[in-house]
């Protein structure tokens, strides 16, 4: 299985990012490996995604589910084709003042040899694309955001 991580210090706060996050149908507008997705269906704190992914010439549809817990973690899960195992996991912890620590996690398992393959080459460069795409999704979406002021 390969398995990345990346990790970020964020100006804002754990529910602002997890918001943005947890907000998948926005992924192809800034992810650049993600083409599309749909949410299919919602249940309290999961949901169901139709999704797919590009890795260059190749186009990988699959369904997923998803798991929100709000504001400090979000699990995606997928054992459709062409995945054996498809986690993406994201958690966010709070810091001092309005600010946060934003983890990513992914771990993939194909069923084809050769698709692993190309996936090993490609998953580093995929999740530091990811994590530095979310933290200018999140700097260009909360630009003028400013926290509350502190009560100390």
């Amino acid at each position: 299985m390969s398995s990345q991580k990346r990790e970020r210090l964020l100006p804002y706060t754990a529910e602002q990012l997890f918001d943005l996050a947890a907000d998948v149908e926005r992924y192809p507008e800034y992810l650049r490996w993600w083409i599309a997705a749909r949410i299919r269906r919602r249940e309290a704190n999961v949901y169901y995604t139709d999704q797919v992914l590009g890795l260059g010439p190749i186009r990988v549809r699959f369904g997923s589910r998803t798991v929100l817990q709000p504001p400090t973690r979000i699990d995606v899960t997928s054992k459709d084709y062409p995945f054996q195992e498809f986690k993406l996991s994201w958690n966010f912890t709070a810091l001092a003042g309005a600010s946060c620590r934003v983890s990513l996690t992914a771990e993939f398992e194909l069923r084809s040899f050769v698709l692993q393959g190309i996936l090993d080459r490609a998953l580093p460069v995929a999740a530091s694309d990811i994590i530095a795409a979310f933290e200018t999704r999140a700097h260009n979406y909360h630009q003028y955001w400013e926290p509350p002021p502190s009560s100390d």
